[in-house]
């Protein structure tokens, strides 16, 4: 791992940018932390760049506010990383499907189970990097994009708990994986979400097999995840750091 530029932050949050091999990321820490602080593994949601506003706003609230470290990436296909044609398809072929009212099943496989396949080993490597770090150390949280937080909680047992947002498809098989999801879970969904159908977001809450999961169920669109979500998922992580 590579740190590439460091800054200290207004609210006192060191920021620090990285690469490890081809994967470019983010951490955040806090100003004047006494002790090893917990990782928060914060994966954004897809097309999307690890400088995202409102991800980068939780990532220093959590450092600022209760003295948690935090990562974000970028992964294939994602922010500066670039995109295939493949990938670019996918992407037109789901945004027809959605506008025509066709099935989305099999685009949404060809779509998201190559990027899982990529990025949960491109996580490991990053938490086995940052792990290494003096001031880094206790218990791990993944928060953000559910086939990815699927995938990651089932193969890499340093993950106490998740926070996953509900706002994003997820493939058949990825579902069917989640009923072997023993970790805490805490679930977000947007009421009103104008992309996705509410039943298929219960039927994939209903799915996990842990035995504490909670859904936080907010009115309002795909972007309306209210603020106060970020210190109730703050307090979760905090509940399961034993």
């Amino acid at each position: 791992m590579e740190f590439t530029a460091e800054q200290r932050l207004d609210d006192g949050v060191v920021e620090r940018e990285f690469t490890l091999g081809e994967v470019p990321g983010i951490l955040w820490t806090p100003g004047s932390a006494s002790a090893p602080a917990p990782l928060v593994l914060s994966g954004h949601p897809g097309g999307l760049h690890r400088r995202l506003p409102r991800l980068v706003a939780r990532a220093r609230h959590f450092a600022a506010e209760y003295g948690y470290a935090v990562a974000a990436i970028d992964l294939p296909g994602h922010g500066d990383r670039p995109r295939s044609a493949v990938d670019e398809q996918h992407r037109a072929d789901l945004r027809r499907a959605l506008e025509a009212g066709e099935p989305i099943d099999a685009i949404i496989d060809a779509f998201i189970l190559p990027l899982v396949e990529k990025a949960v080993p491109e996580w490991r490597a990053v938490l086995d990097a940052l792990s290494a770090l003096p001031e880094i150390g206790g218990p791990v949280w993944y928060e953000g994009m559910n086939s990815v937080g699927i995938r990651l909680a089932l193969v890499e047992p340093r993950i106490a708990a998740a926070t996953l947002f509900a706002q994003s498809f997820v493939p058949a098989a990825l579902v069917e994986e989640a009923r072997q999801f023993t970790i805490p879970l805490l679930y977000l969904m947007q009421w009103d979400d104008e992309g996705m159908e509410r039943q298929p977001v219960l039927d994939v809450f209903d799915a996990f097999g842990s035995p504490e999961k909670t859904l936080h169920a907010n009115l309002g669109g795909h972007k309306g995840t209210p603020w106060f979500e970020v210190d109730s998922a703050a307090r979760f992580f905090a509940r399961h750091m034993s």
